[in-house]
């Protein structure tokens, strides 16, 4: 069973680096023979947690009223229950933890999930799966906490005294903070933000999009900062950025499309600023698109079974075998340990570091200079760590300097990102 402890998960006293792919509709559209492939595909490619919909298509509708088509599968009947509980045990066999949201954030704003039918669903959820050990539970699903808060509120108290055992989460609305509505609810166990989809430049693209102030752009790293500012501190990551091979704004097919190298940004740039993990996605895989079977969402170009393959995937394995090789429950962001000057949005450098390594990350590639006094008389052994390909280059030991600056070599290609590692 997972455990919170301070800013991080842990399972057997063991930290948990949450490293999550989303397959949101695979109970509803895909063959056990499907789910199957699926799952051992993302677990060889390091993913530990796979976030999955029960119940995603609203009851009586077209099946399209939350923007990706689902197939004709009933899902309310005892068979699919089955289905999904064995899924969920074959994914325990694995090694994988299945992050299940029972319904779709849409549920609760039609009102088709309310205060008055919330606690005879738990009940039902908690009947059917919380005797799966590799379970966490996510409520929300793409929606405000404040668009239904007393029937999500109420939902999160039930959840958590029936299964007090399987940490709560809650999937927000885009570009927003579950901690914002729910941080000191005691059901809460650790936050996730949706950083979403948008370039810098595309703030308000349509009428109900951001009724706020509040607007980082791509800059997602804030929202672990804004999480982290918070009383009580809880465990967070970016549970939905900016999905591989989708569309820039999701809906303007004139649009270009985010890439590898956007993946990887954010990902770094979370979890160096204090994120107990990173969820990935591909726009095929979050729907299951198969060309055969219908049209997809969002500018789809692939079918789901190619985009197993997709490069971004098979990338982020790296990021959560750099962080496992330390003790990173015992460091935090230090982008004060940045003497040279800290530039805006793609020059921004990331820092995290604890008592016996730093990690730097750069997006662009340019130089940058390190305070390193807090390792004086301390021989850093350096590393450059391309993060596309995982390859680590040695430089040498750094021993003595107060500053140094560091450049790595230019790729020759459109992406130029690295990471410094220093550790003794």
């Amino acid at each position: 069973m997972l455990k919170v402890k301070d800013r991080y998960l842990f399972e057997d006293d063991k930290p948990f680096f949450y490293l999550g792919d989303t397959g949101w509709l695979m109970l509803e559209k895909l063959s056990w023979d499907e789910m199957v492939l699926y799952l051992k595909n993302r677990r060889s490619l390091g993913f530990n947690v796979i976030q999955v919909v029960l119940h995603y298509a609203l009851p009586d509708k077209s099946g399209i009223e939350n923007g990706m088509p689902v197939y004709d599968r009933d899902t309310q009947n005892e068979k699919y229950y089955e289905t999904a509980s064995r899924m969920i045990s074959f994914a325990e066999s694995l090694g994988l933890k299945i992050a299940l949201l029972p319904t779709w954030g849409s549920f609760f704003t039609h009102k088709i999930m309310n205060e008055n039918n919330v606690e005879a669903f738990a009940k039902k959820i908690v009947s059917s799966f919380s005797h799966h050990k590799n379970l966490i539970w996510v409520l929300g699903g793409d929606v405000r906490g404040s668009d239904a808060y007393e029937a999500f509120d109420k939902f999160g108290t039930v959840l958590k005294a029936l299964d007090p055992e399987h940490l709560i989460t809650f999937h927000p609305f885009g570009r927003t903070l579950s901690a914002r509505w729910f941080n000191s609810c005691p059901w809460l166990d650790f936050n996730m933000f949706q950083s979403g989809h948008r370039r810098y430049d595309q703030k308000m693209l349509q009428k109900w999009d951001d009724e706020t102030d509040i607007w980082y752009g791509e800059d997602n790293y804030r929202y672990v900062e804004e999480n982290n500012s918070m009383s009580p501190v809880k465990p967070c990551l970016d549970a939905e950025p900016s999905y591989e091979g989708i569309i820039q704004g999701l809906h303007d097919p004139r649009q270009p499309y985010w890439e590898e190298k956007d993946v990887r940004r954010y990902a770094y740039w979370s979890v160096f600023a204090g994120a107990c993990g990173f969820t990935y996605g591909h726009n095929a895989i979050i729907q299951f698109y198969d060309p055969d079977k219908g049209r997809g969402a969002y500018g789809v170009r692939e079918s789901w079974v190619q985009a197993l393959h997709a490069p971004a995937a098979g990338q982020l394995k790296t990021l959560k075998s750099l962080m496992e090789s330390v003790d990173y429950t015992k460091g935090r962001e230090h982008n004060d340990y940045l003497s040279s000057v800290q530039k805006e949005r793609y020059h921004h450098v990331s820092i995290f570091a604890g008592e016996n390594f730093l990690f730097a990350y750069t997006y662009t590639g340019e130089e940058f200079k390190l305070n390193l006094k807090h390792y004086k008389d301390k021989a850093l052994t350096a590393y450059w760590l391309n993060p596309q390909s995982g390859v680590y280059s040695y430089m040498g030991v750094i021993k003595n300097e107060d500053e140094k600056a560091f450049c790595p070599v230019k790729r020759y290609e459109d992406s130029n990102d690295w990471v410094l590692i220093l550790k003794y």
